[in-house]
């Protein structure tokens, strides 16, 4: 039996700054400020593909003897790996076949072609994509770079910590801990190996997600755990079968491994664009994520903590699920469906009780005579004021339902609130629907409210906050047709721009 690897050795003599940069560590202000402790950015994010994928291909590549590489190089992958692998191959003269899933967005087969790579699509997942490299390899006597189960590639990570302890000795105050995002454990094995044997007494914190978490369960089993299936948004974290060595020195070096879920993830995408302007892609954000909550678990107050922004290759359709889930995590939006009887000054009283807090969606679609369900969301400052507003709400006999965690509410019934109403047209009353700008401030609502004349009952109502300093409103009311000159003079003192959609072929489909 071979002996084991000396890491720090491996880690102080390789070869990754032909290519690869020393990226900065940024402290984030703002979200130090809100943690209580401060939060240092490892910035993998800024490496020339974007992650530090390249760190690891590099050096793997780079230690291989002029046969091999004028052979050329295999791997398999559909992130960041192949394009650190493609880059890597070109600068040393070398061929660099990717084989990527037939599924891989075109966006990712482009950047590897771009970066000088042989794209092979093959096979519907990550599994056959691989098994396909490996008869290639053979094939073609290729040298196959593994995405993180090889000493050289764990060695080229491990360069991260390198830079970690020499960056933080010029701050003042001691470092805590650091915190790495773990796929395959490649990057953790590596940082881990090289601080437990110069600053054992810094932990190593590894984190994943809680539908991916292959590390964690290992180290429970005290053996590798294969997964039968992982949940795919952070997708470069999305590993069912963590290496053997990573494994290893995972289990020896680690102290400790934090789960998070898809919300803290999209938080912690925000809190980084909101201190750097930089958007990481979702495993990019885990070490962030994780930062914060093991900050939380344990209590810890003006430590210092490290996360590695390991990856910024965002998928740009993301972003919007993102934007969407982020104040989730930050449990900075409560949402609620509160049941309000349908009598006039209902609206007046409920918005009263909400107080000064900004709405951020407002869902109603009337559909019985005496009470109207509504899905309202609402900016508060953490779980605790959301409890308290549900209670105040029931307390003034308005029926709530707190659904902030509820997953079913959150993806699926926000958007479908509504539909056909019978009752909203009956003898005299007429439902006029219209669009409304409203001004985004406090009291725009109200405003609204206090003009309109307390005979006429909101039939639809539809509000969600986009972060603009206006708001889009669709509003239905129903308005007595002998009353449709004070309906007129209410739009023309209103003050708020408008439109009429009453006769919306997409109304009179779906709403009408």
């Amino acid at each position: 039996m071979s002996a084991a690897p000396d890491y720090l050795e491996k880690i102080l003599n390789a070869q990754v700054y032909d290519l690869a940069e020393e990226t900065p560590l940024d402290l984030a202000d703002n979200l130090s400020a809100r943690v209580h402790n401060r939060i240092w950015l490892k910035r993998e994010d800024m490496q020339p593909v974007f992650s530090f994928k390249l760190r690891g291909a590099y050096n793997k590549i780079a230690s291989l003897s002029p046969e091999r590489l004028k052979r050329g190089v295999i791997c398999a992958s559909a992130g960041n790996h192949a394009q650190g692998v493609a880059l890597s191959a070109r600068y040393l003269g070398c061929r660099a076949v990717i084989v990527m899933p037939v599924s891989t967005p075109q966006i990712k087969v482009d950047a590897v072609r771009q970066r000088g790579g042989e794209v092979v699509l093959h096979g519907d997942s990550y599994d056959a994509a691989y098994a396909h490299a490996r008869e290639l390899e053979k094939a073609e006597k290729l040298t196959f770079v593994h995405p993180f189960d090889d000493p050289e590639v764990i060695a080229g990570q491990g360069t991260i910590a390198m830079e970690i302890l020499r960056q933080h000795s010029r701050h003042n105050g001691p470092l805590h801990a650091v915190f790495c995002a773990i796929g395959g454990g490649g990057l953790a094995a590596g940082v881990a190996a090289y601080i437990k044997r110069l600053r054992p007494e810094i932990k190593v914190i590894g984190v994943e997600t809680f539908d991916a978490d292959a590390m964690k369960q290992s180290i429970a089993a005290g053996k590798r755990v294969q997964l039968p299936q992982v949940g795919l948004f952070a997708d470069g974290t999305a590993v069912k079968y963590v290496g053997e060595e990573t494994f290893r020195l995972c289990r020896q070096y680690l102290d400790d491994i934090v789960l998070v879920d898809t919300d803290a993830i999209c938080a912690a995408v925000k809190d980084v664009f909101e201190d750097t302007r930089s958007i990481l892609e979702p495993s990019g954000a885990l070490a962030v994520a994780g930062a914060k909550e093991y900050a939380r678990q344990h209590k810890l107050k003006d430590k210092n903590l490290v996360a590695v922004t390991s990856g910024a290759n965002m998928n740009f359709d993301r972003l919007r699920f993102v934007a969407e889930r982020a104040e989730f995590g930050e449990q900075r939006e409560a949402v609620f469906a509160v049941t309000l009887p349908e009598k006039p000054g209902a609206y007046k009283k409920f918005l009263a009780l909400l107080g000064q807090r900004n709405l951020t969606e407002f869902n109603y679609r009337y559909n019985a005579a005496h009470e109207a369900h509504v899905y309202v969301g609402v900016q508060v400052s953490g779980r605790k004021e959301s409890e308290k507003l549900a209670e105040t709400l029931r307390k003034h006999g308005y029926p709530t339902l707190d659904l902030s965690d509820d997953d079913l509410a959150r993806n699926h019934v926000r958007h479908m609130v509504g539909g056909h109403a019978p009752l909203a047209q009956q003898g005299d009353l007429q439902e006029l629907v219209y669009r409304f700008v409203f001004p985004e401030r406090p009291g725009a609502l109200m405003n609204f409210l206090e003009k309109m004349s307390s005979g006429w009952n909101i039939s639809l109502f539809h509000y969600r906050n986009h972060g603009a300093d206006y708001g889009r409103v669709l509003v239905g009311m129903q308005v007595p047709r002998s009353e449709m000159q004070s309906f007129r003079q209410f739009l023309n003192t209103l003050g708020y721009e408008h439109w009429d959609e009453s006769d919306s072929p997409v109304y009179k489909l779906f709403l009408g």
